[in-house]
């Protein structure tokens, strides 16, 4: 399973990167908006940080980056899709799940322009990102989930689907608004192909209580033990 960052700041993203290992960004005007950086900025910092790793390309390290959410019409965000992506070779579109984004998506695969469907609450909504190319699927697990719903199954049958049709691994699922550690091990044995979550929640997912304990007994233990 892969790790990305969902955050738009780029001192979070270093840190994953160096610390963590993540394989990619999300970002979306959620996270645009708590950078307090405008748009274009935020960008050029990101398509910069891949230049300065040399992790050049989406098939390498990918960044999604989400069109501007009034736009609704297949060939306004068709254009924007097309301004984000000159940005770096980093870049993957993400695009809503509605009727135009899902047009948008088609065409834009079909230029070369990789895209992400984001805002994704059911199998049949995953299912039309996968008929259209597209390079990934964003279903939300945390925002369902705290709806009351279960999304143990809601994965399995995603998972399922793209198994039963050959999509799978062709668009690969991102398990979005994952939220706790928990989440992230569920996703998992699901099959799902990504987790993205914000850098807390990772750091949480690698805490445990037992780990600090038998530090502080190896510690102690190793400053009796006579070394030379």
């Amino acid at each position: 399973m892969k790790y990305f960052l969902d955050s738009a700041k780029i001192d979070e993203i270093r840190e994953a990167y160096e610390t963590f290992g993540i394989d990619g960004v999300t970002t979306n005007p959620n996270h645009i908006m708590n950078s307090g950086k405008p748009f274009k900025v935020v960008l050029k910092e990101l398509a910069d940080f891949c230049k300065e790793k040399g992790i050049e390309g989406w098939d390498k390290f990918p960044i999604s980056v989400e069109t501007n959410p009034h736009l609704e019409k297949a060939e306004d965000i068709i254009k924007m899709a097309r301004e984000i992506a000159a940005y770096s070779p980093n870049f993957v579109v993400k695009i809503p799940c509605i009727p135009g984004g899902i047009e948008a998506a088609r065409k834009l695969e079909k230029e070369g322009i990789r895209t992400n469907l984001t805002l994704v609450f059911s199998p049949t909504q995953a299912l039309i990102a996968a008929k259209n190319g597209s390079l990934f699927v964003s279903p939300f697990i945390g925002w369902k989930e705290s709806s009351g719903e279960d999304c143990g199954q809601y994965i399995c049958d995603i998972c399922d689907i793209y198994k039963n049709y050959g999509f799978y691994g062709k668009t690969q699922i991102i398990c979005a608004a994952v939220r706790t550690g928990k989440q992230i091990a569920e996703c998992a044995t699901y099959g799902a192909d990504i987790v993205t979550a914000g850098l807390q929640v990772f750091k949480d997912s690698f805490y445990h209580p037992f780990t600090d304990y038998g530090m502080k007994k190896f510690t102690a233990a190793w400053d009796k033990t006579i070394t030379e």
